[in-house]
C-alpha cells in the first residue's frame, strides 16, 4: 500500500497569503496525505501565517514553525535553511518531500511518488514535472531537461538523505544533490506523467543575477575551470546573450581567487566532474 512509507511534506515560506491556499488545498485533498505538512514561515510580513492558521483549524497534520531570521530573496541557501527548520520537527520518517508553496499538485501526487520507492528501495529522490502559464496554457518548463528533478517538488528517501548528509545550504543545491544521491548509490525518477503546476516562473525575482549565481555554483559544485567554461557557453547560446558567458567566468573565478568554501568534498567534486564530463560526452556523440 501506498501509505505503507511515513512521508511529511516541508513548504519554506516568505510572503506566500497569494498562492498558499491552493497549495494547501490541494495537498489536503490527495489520494494519500502526509503524516505532517510543516509550514515553515521565514520571516513572511503578509497574511501567510494567518491563512496557514485558518487550515489548522480544519486539519490536524499542519504545523507552523517561525525561522526567526530576517526575510531574503537571496535564492539558494535561504531556502535550504528554512527546510532544515521545518525538518527539525519531524519526529519520525521515511519520505520527505521539499515543496514551493506556490506549486499545485495533481490529486495522486504522492501516491505516485511513494509507490515508486515502495517499488525500487534503490531509489533515492523522485519527482515529476513542472509546467507554468504562458498565453493562457500550461507548458513544461524549459529552463532544464526532463531528467532533472526540480527543485520546487522535490523528495527524498531517508536513508539517501542521511547518507548524503542532507542538502547542502548553498547556491546549487538542487543540482549537486541529485549528483550526490547517485555518488552514495541511489538513483533518481523523475515521473514524466506528473504534471505540477507552478504559479511563479524560476527565478522570477533574481533573473538579473542569474548568471552571476549560476559562477559561483559551478565553483561551490567543484566544477573545474573547462567544465565551467563548456557550461557557459552552452548557457550563453541558450540565452543568445555573450555577455553571460563572461558574467559566470567572471563570478567562477572570483570565487576561486577569494578561495569560497565549496559545498563538497574531493571525493564528491571528483565524482561530479567525472559525471559531468560523461554527460558532455555523451551529448557530443549524439
Amino acid at each position: 500500500m501506498a501509505n505503507d512509507l511515513i512521508f511529511s511534506v516541508i513548504i519554506p515560506c516568505y510572503n506566500e497569503e497569494k498562492f498558499i491556499v491552493s497549495c494547501i488545498q490541494l495537498i489536503i485533498q490527495q489520494t494519500v496525505v502526509p503524516y505532517k505538512l510543516i509550514i515553515v514561515n521565514d520571516g513572511s510580513t503578509d497574511n501567510t501565517v494567518a491563512v496557514v492558521k485558518e487550515f489548522q483549524k480544519q486539519v490536524d497534520f499542519i504545523e507552523i514553525v517561525d525561522t526567526h531570521k530576517q526575510p531574503s530573496f537571496e535564492p539558494g541557501a535561504k531556502i535550504v535553511q528554512a527546510f532544515n527548520v521545518g525538518l527539525q520537527h519531524l519526529d519520525h520518517w521515511d519520505v520527505v518531500f521539499k515543496l514551493d508553496a506556490d506549486v499545485n499538485l495533481p490529486s495522486n501526487y504522492f501516491e505516485k511518488v511513494i509507490a515508486t520507492y515502495q517499488e525500487n528501495p534503490k531509489i533515492g529522490m523522485v519527482g515529476g514535472l513542472i509546467y507554468v502559464e504562458k498565453d493562457g496554457e500550461w507548458i513544461y518548463e524549459t529552463i532544464s531537461d526532463k531528467n532533472h528533478l526540480r527543485g520546487p517538488i522535490k523528495s527524498y528517501r531517508r536513508s539517501c538523505f542521511e547518507a548524503m548528509n542532507g542538502i547542502r545550504e548553498s547556491i546549487g543545491w538542487d543540482t549537486v544533490d541529485e549528483i550526490l544521491a547517485q555518488f552514495y548509490g541511489y538513483e533518481l525518477k523523475v515521473i514524466q506523467d506528473l504534471k505540477v503546476k507552478v504559479n511563479k516562473p524560476t527565478g522570477a525575482l533574481y533573473k538579473k543575477s542569474h548568471a552571476k549565481k549560476m559562477g559561483l555554483a559551478m565553483y561551490k559544485m567543484n566544477y573545474g575551470i573547462i567544465i565551467a567554461l563548456i557550461a557557459a557557453l552552452k548557457s550563453s547560446l541558450n540565452k543568445k546573450s555573450i555577455k553571460d558567458f563572461f558574467v559566470i567566468i567572471n563570478s567562477f573565478n572570483k570565487a576561486y581567487f577569494s578561495k569560497v568554501p565549496k559545498i563538497v568534498n574531493r571525493e564528491e567534486g571528483k565524482f561530479i566532474r567525472n559525471y559531468r564530463w560523461k554527460n558532455i560526452k555523451a551529448k557530443l556523440r549524439n
